[in-house]
């Protein structure tokens, strides 16, 4: 697997970068840009093993793959809504640096990462072609500004840290203004619904129908 530690310099964030098995530095590439939990803070670069404990890799065959997968790494004093201003910035140096297709950047993420995906997308909402928050929940008013986004969401109706009422609510107060939210909810499960989903590869194909340009 085609693993790389960096250091963003501009952002501060450590990260890892995944290219796909047969990465040409000549093309661009589909990318996921993916927020972890809160249990996988840290500050430093041997810190960062635990971030491969639940991202989409862990649960999809690498092989098959296609996209460039992206995985900052948030600070341990800190959340991913509280860092939208370094991610942003981040981001927009992943867009310039890595052979990313900027007509299809995805964002997910898991529990405060769901927090961060909600919110990511509520502050930018032309940035993503599409996201897929897992168990996290956002601003309650996030239709005024999400309706043209598309957006699958994922989440345990047994889920004690996170209520699956959340979600629900987002997706239907943004889908009765207009809006395209999928909400799959899983029956009996805890917080861990980031296991189902991310093993879903119907959400790396959905995520493939979606160009910013269309």
């Amino acid at each position: 697997m085609n693993i790389y530690t960096r250091v963003e310099e501009q952002s501060g964030l450590n990260y890892y970068i995944v290219y796909p098995k047969d990465y040409n530095p000549n093309q661009t590439y589909p990318t996921i840009i993916h927020l972890h939990g809160a249990g996988e803070r840290g500050d430093q670069v041997k810190d960062m093993p635990v971030i491969k404990k639940h991202w989409p890799l862990a649960h999809t065959d690498y092989d098959t793959f296609p996209f460039i997968l992206i995985a900052p790494q948030c600070p341990k004093a800190s959340y991913w809504p509280v860092e939208v201003y370094n991610l942003k910035t981040f981001i927009d140096n992943m867009l310039i640096m890595q052979p990313v297709d900027k007509d299809r950047l995805y964002l997910t993420g898991l529990s405060m990462g769901g927090y961060g995906t909600w919110y990511m997308s509520y502050r930018y909402p032309d940035l993503f072609a599409a996201i897929a928050p897992v168990c996290g929940s956002g601003i309650r008013s996030s239709h005024d500004v999400l309706t043209s986004l598309p957006i699958w969401a994922f989440h345990g109706t047994k889920d004690p840290v996170v209520p699956y009422q959340d979600s629900q609510y987002l997706a239907d107060t943004i889908n009765a203004k207009g809006g395209n939210v999928k909400l799959t909810l899983y029956e009996d499960v805890g917080h861990n619904s980031w296991e189902h989903a991310y093993k879903d590869k119907t959400l790396y194909e959905w995520f493939l129908t979606h160009k910013k340009t269309t």
